[in-house]
Parts: C-alpha cells; structure tokens; sequence
C-alpha cells in the first residue's frame, strides 16, 4: 500500500511540474519597426500617354495649284526633306489643258482687238471709249493667260522648309482638284506633345502646370508647362487632350511615344492621413495594417488612397497619430505583442 502510494505521488509531481513549465513559457514576441500616421497634403499623380506632334505653325501644306494628276511622289511619309527638295510632281489634267489652250486663243484674240482699235483710233474711226474698252479686255485676257501658264507650271512640288514628311494624302494617278492638300511637312525643332487623358482628370489641369515627360526611346526625362487643355472628347477614344510643347534639345521625332506625369490635386480636398506604403498588407484582396498600442498589435482593414513617393493616403482604418508597423508585419498576428527595432 504504501509503494503504490509513493508511485503515485511521484507520478502527480511530475504531472505539475509539466504544468509549471507550460505555464512558464513567454507569449511570443515580434520585433518590428513603427511609424506614426501622419496627415497633411498628398498630390495624386496621374500618368498620360500620347506622342509627338507637329506643333501648331509647324505644319506646312502642299496643295496642287491647279486641276492636275498625280504623277510621282518623290518622297513617302517619314522622309527627312530639305527646303526646295521636291516631294511631288504633278501633271496638267485634261481639263487643265484645254483651260491653258483656250486662255491662250483667248489672249491672241484680244490682243489683236486692241491692236486693231488704236489703229482705229488713229485713223479717227472709233472713240477712246472703244479703245479703252479694248485695253481691258486684252489685260484681262492676258493676266488670265499668266495665271493658268504660272499654274501649271507649278505641278513640280517642293518642301518650303526643312522637316519630315508627315502626310501624304493622295497616291500616284490620282485627278486632284485646285487647293487638294497632296502632302504634310512637318517643320524640324517645332513640336507638341499630344496626351490623351480622362476628362475628369483634365478638368483638374491648367495651362502653365508642369508635366514630366519621357520618351520611350530612353532620353532623359524633361519637365515642361502644360501649354493647353482641351476638354472636347475625341469619339473613338472618349478622351480630353493636353498639349505641352516640346524643346527643340530633347531631340524627338514625329510620332514617337511620350509618357507624362502630372499632379491633379490633393487627395480629399486636400488633407489626407497618410502612411509608408511598406505597412500595407493585403488578406485575401482587403488591405489591412497593424496598429501598435501599448506594446500590442492589432489588425485595422483601411481603405487606401492615392499614394505619392513611398507613402499612400488612407481614407478609413487609421487616424493621425497611430503607430503602424512597417517592417515585419508579415510575423505578426492580432494581439501578438511586439517590441520595435
């Protein structure tokens, strides 16, 4: 009786002494690094894409001078021209010719008219009335004669000014009429940039607003003033416009792609509580962060906003003052205590 007795207390010993241990262990604790939330302005930073254009008077049209086919065109889209290079040639149409011969028989006609009316004249037959009457007519005749020869003359087009063939509207045969454009030049060192942007967005810019832009070919990043906005919406991309121009050094071209970056105004109207963008974690699509309190963090879903450099703005979950972790959230749980770096 009494070994069993003893057998037992020793058994009970040890059973307490394990519940002594368990109870002895630490809650664990997480080492992290905090940072307080903080409230003041955050500017929304929007991203654009457009390209390079043809600045407003850098854009220079051939138009054909009279009716006229198109017989050859010398230089396609995208050809670096000289002033004087030629870029088309035309050619009299049929109905420009006949004009030409008609003008001419036109203009022998009334030359010889007048002719004959000062020798009229002379001999006492006809008035100064008449001759005066045949005068006009035969510089009526003739100037009508100079315009259409000077016309067509003028079938061989050539670039007014140094730059890129931007357009070409017409292709080799075509009957064009008097004042068609056949091709765009666009001038060297006079460009835009043409950005597309929601209107919403574009109703927050003005003109004189810095963009930065930066071309996709990998020069340098620049910064410009806004020259323009344009709220009309385009109906294939139901988009606004802004319009920057663009310094002769950044050295673009004609159509490259240009990315902007412009500042659209304050979050919530211009005070935000914002935070380090490293304390957001995310649980299954819903943000979240630990907020520490007397040494203990607890878990706050939030609802961020825009976010500018490494901080983001947070519209719910966290007030001005709150401590959240920033780095190692990740080994962290809810209620867990921690101790900071």
């Amino acid at each position: 009786m009494t070994k069993w007795f003893a057998v037992a207390s020793l058994m009970l010993a040890a059973c307490s002494g394990g519940a002594s241990d368990e109870a002895a262990t630490p809650a664990p604790v997480a080492l992290v690094t905090i940072a307080a939330a903080q409230q003041g302005a955050l500017t929304d930073r929007v991203t654009l894409y457009g390209v390079a254009e043809a600045g407003a008077g850098g854009k220079v049209a051939l138009t054909a001078p009279t009716e006229a086919i198109v017989v050859r065109i010398v230089t396609p889209v995208g050809t670096r021209v000289t002033a004087g290079q030629v870029v088309a040639q035309l050619g009299a149409a049929p109905n420009t010719r006949l004009d030409i011969v008609k003008a001419s028989t036109d203009a022998r006609a009334a030359d010889a008219a007048y002719a004959r009316a000062q020798r009229l004249r002379k001999d006492g037959l006809v008035g100064n009335a008449e001759v005066e009457t045949a005068r006009a007519a035969a510089q009526s005749a003739d100037a009508t004669r100079a315009s259409l020869a000077g016309r067509a003359g003028a079938l061989t087009l050539r670039a007014r000014t140094a730059g890129f063939v931007e357009s070409v509207a017409v292709s080799d045969g075509d009957l064009i009429q008097p004042g068609a454009t056949v091709a765009t030049i666009a001038r060297n060192g006079d460009l835009r940039a043409h950005f597309g942007v929601d209107p919403s967005v574009a109703r927050a810019l003005h003109p004189g607003a810095p963009i930065r832009i930066e071309a996709s070919t990998g020069r340098a990043a620049f910064a410009v003033p806004i020259a323009s906005v344009s709220p009309i919406i385009d109906p294939t991309t139901r988009q606004a416009a802004v319009f920057a121009t663009l310094p002769a050094a950044a050295g673009l071209g004609v159509g490259e792609v240009l990315t902007g970056t412009v500042a659209v105004g304050a979050s919530g109207g211009g005070i935000a509580v914002t935070i380090p963008y490293a304390a957001l974690l995310d649980d299954g699509g819903q943000p979240y962060v630990y907020v520490v309190t007397s040494g203990v963090a607890h878990r706050h879903n939030v609802s961020p906003g825009a976010t500018e450099g490494d901080r983001v703005a947070i519209t719910q979950g966290v007030k001005p003052g709150d401590h959240v972790v920033v780095e190692g959230g990740t080994a962290v749980d809810d209620g867990m205590k921690v101790r900071t770096k």
